[in-house]
Parts: structure tokens; C-alpha cells; sequence
């Protein structure tokens, strides 16, 4: 098994952009598309952003051991890892990075060891943190309270992570991810 990189943070904190960093400065890295059941967002693309799948689809992969680990991250939404996916990267003898919720970042973390490096992004603050999700306008006010108080949840669990990055400077906090990323693989 090759080594993997676990990338993980609360909704909204920049963990989606600085994996993007990561892919596009980091040529042995290969992103793992995650499986979820919630809608698809205006500009998301199926099997690239994820694998969109309806809850009975995805219940039927969980009973049928098809997942590497799976979450239900919220009532009645579900996000994992499809094993296939993973077999997929290393099978082009790649590195998997993740961009996964705290559970599953764990749960990863746990399976793999010292051949998983898992990073934490920090947040500057929660205020800052609404304001980035406020801005997304992807949520309303409901799901945007919800997804905060996940947040101080998953916030809470930053010290079970090997490394901890604060984004408070997007570009200083990509530059850091990435060599911690080039230390652990090389």
C-alpha cells in the first residue's frame, strides 16, 4: 500500500482549495472522489467533484462492504470512500489525498497509520468561519446552523490529527500542506 494523505477540516474552512493546491503542484498526488447522497451543487460535476449517489444506492454499498469507510455527516446525507476508488489511484501507483469530514479522516487515519498522514485545517475563528460559509450561499440558514455547530465538534477533535494548519493566510497555509505532503512521501 502506497501512503496516503488525509485532508480534513469543518465545512467552509479551505480544505477543498488547498487540496486543489496540493493536486496542482504536487504531481504524485491523485484525488479520492468521495461518494455522497446529498444534492449536487450548480457547479459540481459527477465522478469528479463526487460520486452522487441516492441514499438507497448508497445504503446498498455500505451493506455490500463497498466503502473504505462511510459517514451519515448529517440527517439523512451520507459521504464516504468507495474502495474501488482507492484501488483506482494506487492501482496507477499514485498517492490518494483525501478531502474528507473529521469522522472519516479519523476512521482513514486509524485503518492506514503511519502510511497516512492526516492534517487538520484550522479555522482563524467560528466568526470567520460563518462569514466563509454566509458567503458561499450554498445554505440556508438552518443548514448553515447546523454545519457550525458540527464545526465546534470537529474543531474540538484537531489534536487526534498529525499536523494541524491554520488557514487564516490562504497562500501561507497551501504552502505549509504542501511540505508537510513532500516530507511524508519522500
Amino acid at each position: 500500500m502506497s501512503k496516503l494523505i488525509v485532508i480534513s477540516a469543518p465545512s467552509g474552512a479551505g480544505k477543498t482549495s488547498i487540496v486543489h493546491f496540493l493536486l496542482k503542484n504536487q504531481k504524485k498526488l491523485t484525488f479520492s472522489i468521495s461518494a455522497t447522497s446529498r444534492a449536487k451543487r450548480e457547479n459540481e460535476i459527477d465522478k469528479k467533484d463526487y460520486y452522487f449517489l441516492t441514499n438507497e444506492e448508497f445504503k446498498k454499498k455500505i451493506k455490500e462492504n463497498d466503502l473504505l469507510e462511510w459517514e451519515e455527516v448529517y440527517d439523512n446525507q451520507f459521504y464516504g470512500t468507495l474502495k474501488s476508488e482507492i484501488l483506482r489511484i494506487t492501482d496507477s501507483n499514485k498517492i490518494v489525498v483525501f478531502d474528507v469530514d473529521v469522522a472519516g479522516a479519523l476512521n482513514i487515519k486509524q485503518k492506514f497509520g503511519q502510511d497516512c498522514l492526516a492534517i487538520f485545517i484550522m479555522p482563524p475563528s467560528l466568526e470567520i468561519l460563518q462569514k466563509r460559509l454566509s458567503n458561499r450561499g450554498s445554505e440556508n440558514e438552518d443548514a448553515l446552523n447546523i454545519r457550525l455547530n458540527k464545526a465546534e465538534s470537529e474543531i474540538s477533535r484537531n489534536l487526534e490529527f498529525d499536523k494541524i494548519v491554520l488557514n487564516d493566510d490562504f497562500s501561507l497555509a497551501c504552502n505549509e500542506v504542501l511540505c508537510l505532503v513532500n516530507d511524508f512521501i519522500n
